[in-house]
């Protein structure tokens, strides 16, 4: 099954698809999708919406998974991060794929094993996890790649509860 990862963002989008089988992972690609600081708003919704069906087109994934919004003390910047959520989720839709969520924390937990790991220790668990020379660079990509991790966990642990009843 093929994966992609989105870790939304205004200003850097990240995006990673891995290939697994539910207990090997491999990656596929990743990377980001940069806006320019000279567009307006709905100027950089539809750069990061068309970046995202770009990756779509390029790797034919077979499902999509999104980081959830999580608390925020900055109501402007919680509000922004919900359009770019958006403009993810209906990319997703347009391609018909299934589309997943999961909170930072929940992500942390599963590929890292403890919810308040830190930025560096998500990268260095991506990179043990899919077997990579050097940590997944920009930290946005990791996290993207760290999000279709977590789905394909998730996707092994509740295949094994189905196959125990």
């Amino acid at each position: 099954m093929r994966i992609l990862g989105i870790d939304p963002g205004s200003r850097v989008t990240g995006f990673g698809v891995i290939d697994t089988d539910g207990s090997r992972h491999a990656l596929v690609t990743h990377g980001v999708v940069r806006t320019a600081v000279t567009r307006s708003f709905p100027e950089k919704l539809k750069t990061i919406h068309q970046g995202i069906l770009d990756v779509m087109d390029d790797c034919g994934p077979d499902e999509m998974v999104v980081e959830s919004l999580f608390f925020a003390t900055n109501v402007k910047s919680a509000l922004k991060l919900g359009h770019v959520r958006g403009v993810a989720l209906l990319a997703g839709v347009e391609r018909a794929l299934p589309v997943h969520e999961y909170s930072p924390l929940e992500v942390k937990q599963s590929v890292v094993g403890y919810g308040r790991a830190d930025k560096h220790q998500v990268q260095k668990m991506v990179a043990v996890l899919l077997a990579l020379d050097a940590p997944p660079d920009p930290h946005d990509a990791a996290d993207a790649l760290a999000l279709a991790l977590c789905h394909a966990n998730q996707m092994r642990f509740h295949a094994k509860v189905r196959t125990s009843s």
